[in-house]
């Protein structure tokens, strides 16, 4: 370590080309230096016992490799949110903001919300709720009893003036047992509000008991809400420009939404932030794994991942502007790729969508396989779109040209009556030679579009597969998938309950590489106007290394 920075650390960099742009955080594959960088990160956790544990079970570290004002080339390291009960360790980064400071705006206000809290458990707890629900049970059982004994003496006394009644009485009697009738009602009446009005009482002491242990809440949950709001005001980031800006106002100029929790914790914003406050100059970034998978995610050891999109990228998109920054080709139209048509009648087209194309447009892309398509048949009307591949596979894409046809193409899709068959080459050698995968899958709502499998949350996924060949650690497999849900089989190919082996440059789940390898390589419909079986194939546009 220098002694000017003892966070910035010298890297030798002799032969090394530097990079021209910086790392796209959300698509990039990692610089030499980077690599170099994050070795030594490891070798330096290495030295340090104590942190095994804790890491072991699963962090995300970051480097950014960056030079000072001599011209050094060097890098910084961080880890996402704390480690070992602390946000800031001798090597790594501080915090954008330090929410461990006792003295700090967030610690007080977390000591006054715990005070809420202990308030709240305890009135949920005392002996004087238990007696006002034991009095008001108590009240209601005698109100039920009272009422009970009462009409089994009115029926009685019914039964003998019924008596009465058939054997004969005089106009005088019979007013009287009338009389006695109307006023045993009336009495019953009396009896009910009586006792309803003790029971009323008892129940309006446990609600109005209740209504202060909610209302107790009501100002813990404002209280937290004005404390979040606060904390992220307190978080201060630089771009590039050396603008500034706090986090509230980025969420709100992108997703119009306060940050949700923990944003400004994960490295990259950490240290970006670290690096302008410095005066270092950027050169490339990386993030990577450490230790074990978190249940449902799908992240190796050592493996890199990008940057996650639900907390960080409207602060990287703020924070990156004044870097010249790679261009992410998710994001770039596929200008030399035509879109090449593989089946086509008066109702409907088959399409090979190369990788890298959208099928739909996009918010940041309008080029894509649909719009495309409307240009090769500007007759087509009404809804077109009848499914869609990921971006990232390449293969077979059916578009309707009319409604009728995209209704009945829907359906069959719905329904599950068609047949799709796709290929892949797998990072891995897959053991059996058949199987059935079956694993639940919902989205990964603050790291979208990443899946996640999820027992509770997630949906139905099951997908057959077959191994066709096994070469030089790899697997080229055929996937049938009986569901259709987001990325299956990108999540059943890489985690660890599915084959555990993710497909070839998969960025999301295993290691990026030139594409990824995922073709839709089969397809049988039901053509919606003839009856008739509908086969078509698409080439295979890779092999197995």
């Amino acid at each position: 370590m220098t002694d000017k920075n003892p966070r910035f650390h010298p890297l030798d960099a002799k032969g090394v080309e530097m990079p021209d742009e910086f790392t796209n955080p959300f698509y990039y594959s990692p610089h030499p230096l980077c690599r170099m960088a994050a070795g030594q990160v490891m070798g330096h956790i290495g030295q340090h016992p104590q942190w095994q544990a804790e890491l072991t079970g699963g962090k995300m570290l970051g480097v950014l490799v960056a030079s000072n004002s001599d011209g050094q080339v060097g890098f910084l390291a961080a880890f996402s949110g704390n480690l070992c009960g602390s946000n800031d360790l001798p090597y790594f980064v501080p915090p954008i903001c330090d929410l461990m400071d006792p003295d700090g705006e967030f610690k007080r206000g977390e000591r006054a919300i715990t005070a809420i809290n202990h308030s709240i458990s305890d009135l949920q707890s005392a002996a004087q709720l238990t007696s006002l629900r034991d009095k008001l049970e108590q009240a209601q059982q005698n109100m039920d009893e009272a009422i009970a004994a009462y009409k089994a003496m009115m029926t009685e006394h019914k039964r003998v003036r019924d008596q009465q009644r058939d054997a004969g009485t005089t106009p005088e009697q019979a007013e009287r047992l009338l009389n006695e009738s109307r006023f045993e009602k009336a009495e019953l009446k009396r009896i009910r509000q009586r006792h309803q009005s003790t029971v009323d009482q008892c129940r309006d002491e446990v609600d109005n008991y209740l209504q202060h242990i909610d209302d107790l809440k009501k100002k813990r949950r404002q209280m937290s809400e004005d404390l979040q709001r606060r904390i992220f005001e307190l978080y201060i980031v630089h771009n590039g420009n050396k603008k500034s800006s706090d986090l509230t106002k980025i969420f709100a100029q992108s997703t119009r939404t306060l940050p949700p929790a923990g944003t400004g914790e994960c490295c990259a914003p950490k240290l970006l932030e670290y690096a302008y406050r410095n005066n270092l100059k950027p050169l490339c970034m990386a993030e990577f794994w450490y230790g074990q998978s978190p249940i449902g995610e799908i992240r190796r050891h050592g493996q890199y991942y990008p940057a996650c999109r639900g907390k960080c990228k409207p602060i990287l998109d703020f924070m990156l502007q004044g870097l010249i920054v790679e261009s992410n080709p998710l994001e770039q139209p596929l200008l030399s790729k035509p879109l090449e048509v593989l089946y086509y009648d008066r109702w409907l087209t088959v399409v090979n969508k190369p990788s890298g194309m959208l099928s739909v447009p996009g918010k940041e892309l309008e080029d894509s396989a649909m719009t495309r398509f409307m240009a090769l048949f500007p007759e087509a009307t009404g809804p077109i779109v009848v499914h869609r591949l990921d971006q990232e596979t390449s293969g077979i894409l059916v578009f309707a040209k009319d409604k009728d046809t995209h209704k009945a193409l829907q359906q069959q899709f719905e329904q599950r009556t068609t047949a799709k068959r796709y290929i892949a080459v797998l990072d891995g050698t897959v053991g059996d030679d058949c199987g059935t995968i079956s694993l639940p899958i919902c989205p990964n709502v603050y790291d979208r579009p990443r899946q996640m499998v999820d027992d509770v949350n997630g949906k139905e996924a099951v997908t057959r597969y077959r191994v066709l060949e096994r070469a030089n650690g790899h697997t080229l497999i055929e996937f049938v998938p009986l569901t259709g849900r987001t990325h299956q089989l990108r999540v059943h190919a890489a985690h660890p309950l599915g084959l555990n082996a993710p497909i070839t440059g998969d960025r999301l789940y295993g290691t990026a590489s030139s594409r990824l390898m995922l073709h839709a390589a089969s397809l049988t419909i039901t053509h919606p106007h003839t009856g008739q079986p509908l086969t078509v194939d698409s080439p295979l546009p890779f092999s197995i290394p």
